[in-house]
């Protein structure tokens, strides 16, 4: 954990960046450790820290050192702010497809933590957009990767390993990253007041229990998403929140004013066909909760990383569970959610929670990622589950901070 004892430093530039990850590194035999920090929306985020000396923070690095309207590049300093990139970027007419649950997020905590927002169901995640990165090593070295142009594969993708490593493998500097037009028209079509089981796999769990999955894949609980598909969404969210009644889904669709007039009209069409009795409307403005995590400070989170097909039981399942202590968002297209539970929730509960369903996953490539919890309980939870390619990690945590002072203890495995 972060003590009052660790110092804040905020270096200006690159060269400062060196000199305080040499200086930790040349304080005597064992050095000193450093968490690397944005704008800390996500501080609460992954393990507890081993004892920490330096807070490196990045908000001193700012601003955008090259854009390129007609390649649609742009790199970027990691301390930047989103918001403010999506703001310049919005005068040229372009974006970048990433987002963040939280206003004030910079660039490099987006990448550190692999955050992505409704957008990556057509776009996928920051990783996915980034085409170069600059960062400097646990030995001071500034290394870089990729380049400033789409087509560079030179080298090793290590923008690809600095992403959702929380900082443990070097200091993202600056990040490049392939953009998008700003569509010309946006709309969402909402579905508001939609029954939670008709977004369930219908009776809840299998029959005999998570263990039983047999014919569970193959059920069409969402069967309104593979028509909306054929409407090309750019995102496709759920909200179960509140009571049984009170749920949500929207989609995005975006284009061309009058291709957006005439999709939408179809996706309203549908959702209403599919979600009997329900009331379907066509918006300008995204619902209150859309990109929104359903955890605060102090709550439990969890990210849901699933098979689409598995959705539906694995929501079920915590709905049984936890019922309405459990909040749930995200994207029902690509499979990635996340849940919200009072840190007042049954611990035991939890845990048995989370080993049915990880055991459940198996072998299914899905993952169930406690993200955050009160430091009173985090440690005695599983927060990553079974990781198969722990080992390979921690040989590249060696290869790049042999001595272990980066970020230490954040993230899975210990590392």
């Amino acid at each position: 954990m972060v003590t009052n004892a660790a110092s804040l430093v905020r270096p200006a530039d690159v060269a400062g960046v060196v000199d305080v990850v040499r200086s930790a590194g040349a304080a005597g035999p064992v050095g000193r450790t450093l968490t690397i920090q944005g704008a800390g929306t996500k501080a609460a985020w992954g393990g507890s820290l081993t004892a920490v000396d330096i807070v490196l923070s990045t908000t001193g690095l700012t601003g955008v050192v090259a854009h390129e309207p007609g390649d649609r590049v742009v790199t970027v300093r990691s301390g930047t702010p989103l918001r403010e990139l999506q703001e310049t970027l919005a005068a040229a007419g372009q974006r970048l497809c990433v987002e963040s649950g939280y206003d004030d997020a910079t660039i490099g905590g987006v990448l550190a933590s692999g955050e992505a927002g409704p957008l990556r169901l057509r776009y996928g995640s920051g990783r996915d957009l980034l085409i170069g990165v600059e960062f400097v090593r646990a030995d001071g070295v500034v290394a870089r990767s990729g380049g400033r142009v789409v087509k560079n594969v030179a080298g090793y993708d290590l923008g690809r390993l600095l992403c959702g490593s929380f900082g443990t493998v070097g200091v993202i500097t600056t990040a490049t990253f392939r953009l998008h037009p700003r569509p010309a028209a946006s709309a969402w079509v909402v579905a508001a007041g939609v029954r939670k089981d008709a977004l369930l796999s219908p009776g809840g769990l299998p029959p005999g229990g998570l263990a039983d999955g047999a014919g569970t894949r193959e059920r069409a609980a969402i069967a309104v998403l593979a028509d909306i598909a054929t409407m090309v969404p750019s995102a496709v969210e759920g909200n179960l929140d509140g009571p049984d009644d009170a749920g949500e889904v929207a989609v995005l669709v975006e284009g061309s004013p009058a291709g957006v007039a005439a999709r939408a009209r179809t996706v309203q069409a549908l959702m209403a066909d599919q979600l009997a009795g329900v009331d379907v409307a066509v918006v300008a403005q995204p619902p209150s909760w859309w990109g929104r995590y359903p955890f605060g400070d102090g709550d439990i989170g969890l990210k849901l990383a699933l098979p689409v097909t598995a959705v539906p039981v694995v929501l079920a399942t915590l709905h049984e569970r936890f019922s309405a202590l459990l909040t749930v968002r995200g994207s029902l297209g690509s499979g990635v959610l996340y849940a919200g539970l009072p840190a007042t929730v049954d611990v035991r509960l939890l845990t048995d929670a989370l080993a049915d369903v990880r055991a459940w996953l198996a072998g299914t490539g899905g993952s169930v990622v406690v993200v955050t919890a009160p430091p009173s309980i985090r440690d005695g939870l599983d927060l990553w589950g079974e990781v198969a390619g722990l080992s390979l990690m921690r040989r590249l945590k060696a290869q790049f901070d042999p001595a272990g002072r980066f970020t230490a203890g954040r993230f899975v495995g210990g590392l």
